[in-house]
């Protein structure tokens, strides 16, 4: 029996509509009656993840969880403050930083209670839609966080060529500027930078001893690189329809559906309710 099941939110859990399909709902709420959890693992900082939890129910819910920064902070539901955090080393936040303003990239820089935005595409400002409390920037360095106290918790370079994210990780590799780091894509659109040890699977597996489940009894959906940690590291790994290649292939099972027809559902029906 899956005991705990963590599901990836943009282009898995959520349709191209950015909400949740009426059918993985149904999905969630049976499975929660059979004492399934049920998280939300995003990239996403915890606060974007309202409109979703409110969704599912889960809103304030006690006992209830988010994975967000990429598995890098757990949030109780009910609770404000996380139960984990994490950070990028401030010199390795403030050269990567400083290598995408020179390069002219549009720029998520996250914090524990802002996402700034700088170089605020129209293609970008569109996708997000409102999802994100977004603070608009124009600094070229990062020196504007020792006035504001806070600590860098991840950053991602945006741009629809995809071609162009991997060949900027391959620059950055090269000149050791990721060395150590979790690099990974996202949504087709994203270059990530997480801190070392920082990924969904270790998240993952630190809610489940936590909540005194075991490994072999969790189930991990998802669609990008990103999410192949949490994948690899559950009991079953389980890729939508519309996942990449390289997730597809790091999971144990790939759905027939896609987000928009409600993947999720498709494998929490297939290996929890047994539909």
């Amino acid at each position: 029996m899956y005991r705990l099941i963590a599901a990836d939110l943009d282009e898995t859990l959520l349709d191209s509509g950015h909400h949740v399909p009426e059918r993985v709902r149904a999905a969630i709420s049976a499975a929660r009656e059979l004492g399934v959890r049920f998280v939300p693992a995003t990239g996403r900082p915890f606060a974007s993840v309202a409109g979703t939890l409110d969704e599912l129910g889960l809103s304030d819910m006690p006992g209830e969880y988010v994975l967000s920064f990429n598995g890098g902070v757990i949030t109780e539901n009910s609770r404000p403050a996380p139960l984990t955090s994490c950070g990028l080393d401030a010199r390795r936040a403030a050269e990567l930083y400083a290598f995408g303003a020179r390069r002219g990239f549009c720029m998520h820089l996250y914090t524990l209670d802002h996402v700034y935005v700088s170089n605020y595409l129209p293609e970008e400002r569109a996708y997000i839609g409102g999802r994100m409390n977004i603070v608009e920037t124009d600094e070229k360095d990062l020196g504007f966080l020792a006035r504001t106290g806070e600590r860098v918790v991840k950053l991602l370079f945006m741009s629809l060529d995809m071609d162009l994210l991997r060949s900027t990780a391959d620059e950055l590799a090269d000149l050791g500027l990721t060395e150590g780091l979790e690099v990974v894509y996202s949504s087709n659109r994203y270059l990530e930078f997480n801190a070392p040890g920082i990924n969904k699977g270790a998240g993952l597996l630190e809610l489940a001893r936590i909540l005194g489940i075991p490994p072999e009894e969790t189930m991990a959906i998802g669609d990008s690189s990103n999410d192949i940690p949490m994948i690899r590291a559950a009991g079953l790994g389980v890729a939508v329809a519309n996942a990449t290649d390289e997730t597809r292939a790091a999971a144990d099972y790939v759905c027939r559906d896609n987000n928009d027809a409600g993947g999720v559902a498709e494998a929490i029906e297939k290996f929890v309710l047994r539909a």
